[in-house]
């Protein structure tokens, strides 16, 4: 519910650079009425790559609709005529900036499909976004309303992802099409998720090749693949 190639979490990414002192950001912050005045697309997307460089230097906990309109040069006002409040704000900043995209991996097999997608979310969590993340998370068990609402419209590209990935096993044969509805079907990217939470990133290829292999594999396709453990105890009898 998570782009390759970031340069840390004071590094360049979807066209936002990152400030290095957000307190001197905001301390030296010129009053916004002197700035050039913009409307539209041209303020909206000023606020919501401030909201992003606000979410990754501070995080959710700490961001506040003042400091956003400050780093944006823009009134608390003109964020409020567009935002309820800075959930629904973190939300489409999310959004514009694409920090829940993932490619479509298309590999001819479940296997291969479920690995390529699982090294490019863990890629997501090595790069700055995985900080994003986490305290995205973190929220979520503290606030009821806006874990619903990234649910709903952020983490939904993990799971639409896994669907079409399925769906195709399905047409191959691997998978029965009752897995597609079951909690069967997230299982590998909860555990990456687990994985992440518990002991942080980078996450070794093999803890991927093993969640698939030992875990996610043995669900859902059918039928289920003998694990190597399972082969080693059974004497080589077929």
């Amino acid at each position: 519910m998570f782009p390759q190639g970031a340069q840390g979490p004071l590094g360049k990414l979807s066209g936002v650079t990152l400030s290095p002192n957000v307190d001197q950001t905001v301390e030296a912050a010129v009053d916004h009425r002197k700035g050039p005045r913009r409307r539209g697309e041209e303020l909206e997307s000023a606020i919501l790559t401030a909201a992003l460089e606000e979410l990754t230097e501070v995080g959710y906990a700490a961001l506040t609709m003042e400091r956003v309109a400050t780093r944006a040069r823009t009134s608390k006002a003109a964020l409020y005529r567009r935002w309820p409040g800075r959930a629904e704000l973190v939300v489409d900043a999310c959004k514009l900036h694409r920090v829940a995209d993932i490619d479509l991996p298309d590999t001819g097999a479940l296997r291969t499909d479920m690995i390529a997608l699982l090294r490019q979310v863990a890629a997501k969590m090595t790069s700055p976004f995985g900080g994003i993340l986490r305290g995205l998370l973190a929220e979520m068990t503290r606030d009821p309303d806006f874990a619903r609402l990234i649910r709903e419209q952020v983490h939904t590209a993990g799971p639409a992802t896994i669907r079409v990935i399925l769906e195709r096993a399905v047409e191959r044969g691997e998978v029965e099409r009752r897995i597609l509805g079951s909690r069967r079907a997230t299982v590998a990217t909860d555990l990456l998720r687990n994985e992440f939470l518990m002991f942080g990133a980078p996450i070794e290829d093999e803890t991927i090749t093993e969640i698939i292999d030992d875990v996610y594999l043995p669900l859902v396709l059918s039928p289920a693949p003998k694990t190597a453990s399972a082969a080693g105890s059974g004497g080589g009898a077929e």
